[in-house]
């Protein structure tokens, strides 16, 4: 399954009073390795993906995190995030960010290919992955 992976430095406002990064900053962080996963796999950035696909996005349906060494200000990180599953109209990533050899935070998110509901165009409904998108995903 296909990879992305960057480094990125811990800015001051990604950490609490603690000092230590707040925790949904890290789904931030994951939430952009996604869209960079994305756009590796279609080669399009994601306006271009929304409009070459006539599609409304890719939500979150659900998302787990665990957290095993804390990151502080400063800290360099690498987030590699990889395409564990691709169903018809869902696919699953896999995050791992690492301080330098050990995993720090490791997350699993599921999302959702949706469209505007035929009916409703106010709201979203799940749709099918287009096959030549899903194929990269898999990295085919």
């Amino acid at each position: 399954m296909l990879s992305y992976s960057r480094s990125l430095q811990i800015e001051w406002g990604d950490c609490d009073p603690a000092g230590i990064v707040f925790y949904p900053r890290y789904f931030a962080m994951f939430d952009h390795n996604t869209t960079m996963l994305i756009s590796k796999a279609s080669g399009l950035t994601k306006p271009q993906l929304l409009k070459h696909y006539d599609f409304a996005g890719y939500p979150v349906l659900s998302t787990q995190a665990k957290f095993m060494i804390p990151n502080i200000f400063g800290d360099t990180v690498e987030i590699e995030s990889t395409f564990t599953r691709v169903g018809r109209s869902s696919f699953e990533i896999r995050h791992e960010l690492k301080k330098g050899v050990k995993i720090a935070v490791e997350a699993n998110e599921v999302r959702a290919w949706v469209k505007g509901a035929a009916d409703d165009k106010t709201r979203i409904k799940s749709h099918p992955l287009p096959e030549d998108l899903a194929a990269k995903f898999r990295g085919e």
